[in-house]
């Protein structure tokens, strides 16, 4: 049986077809790459705020393969493009549909090679209205074999609700996971941070989307033989490193 890695081979030339054509007009600054983790489990979180752009500019610039967790619908092509279908018509209304119609020629192939090809590179299915508990356990599986695994925090675009709206509140599985394999294992997963800025612009607008890394960060800092306080004290932790990781990107910003 073929591995992720094998699998992620066959189709790389064509994945990476996929990421510049997400990320047609935008160019990629990268501020802390020396704190990615080049080899082992590690789990890297980061806001998410630009859809699909988000995810090409993972591939773009880790330099490792990585493995992500995807809304289970991906995974079928017609799912996929009843996702496309409501996203456009949310945001387009009427025109939205028309847009689908004019660009499913174009579309239809790539969602087919997206749904085809997800799963065997480790990409791990969620179901965004059941339980997570599958999906955890299996990205438990995956860092415990000693891949890196992408879990952003968001719903793909800004929420101007929110105290923060680059940074939507951080889940807990990243905790859980990091918590579990140290408590079984005494494996100890770094967690490395990120913050993301300007992915949220439309695609093909130009602009330059800036990505500030942190030193990685361990659950063993956060520990206090408590499960409920330790994942919250370690989520907590992740969440305002990675807003603190924004302010400093836009004070450079500013300089």
């Amino acid at each position: 049986m073929s591995t992720f890695e094998e699998e992620y081979r066959l189709v790389e030339k064509n994945v990476k077809r996929l990421i510049r054509l997400s990320l047609i007009g935008k160019k990629v600054e990268i501020i802390g790459k020396e704190n990615f983790v080049q080899e082992g489990p590690n789990i890297i979180v980061g806001n998410h705020i630009g859809s699909f752009k988000d995810v090409a500019i993972m591939f773009k610039i880790i330099p490792r393969q990585i493995i992500f967790t995807a809304n289970n619908k991906i995974f079928d092509k017609d799912e996929l493009h009843s996702l496309l279908r409501h996203h456009l018509k949310k945001h387009l209304k009427r025109f939205g549909l028309f847009l689908d119609l004019l660009v499913r020629p174009f579309t239809s192939p790539i969602f087919n090679f997206i749904s085809t090809n997800i799963g065997k590179v480790g990409t791990v299915p969620v179901d965004l209205k059941g339980t997570k508990r599958n999906a955890i356990n299996l990205c438990e599986q995956r860092v415990d074999e000693g891949r890196a695994l992408i879990l952003l925090q968001g719903r793909g675009r800004i929420i101007s609700s929110d105290p923060n709206p680059y940074v939507h509140e951080f889940r807990r599985g990243a905790s859980i996971i990091c918590y579990n394999l140290f408590k079984k294992k005494k494996i100890s997963v770094p967690v490395t941070p990120l913050i993301i800025f300007k992915s949220h612009w439309p695609f093909m607008v130009p602009c330059t989307i800036r990505v500030k890394v942190g030193a990685p960060m361990f659950i063993q800092d956060y520990w206090d033989n408590n499960f409920n306080h330790t994942i919250s004290n370690f989520s907590t932790a992740l969440e305002n490193r990675t807003k603190t990781l924004l302010q400093e990107l836009l004070l450079e910003n500013n300089k």
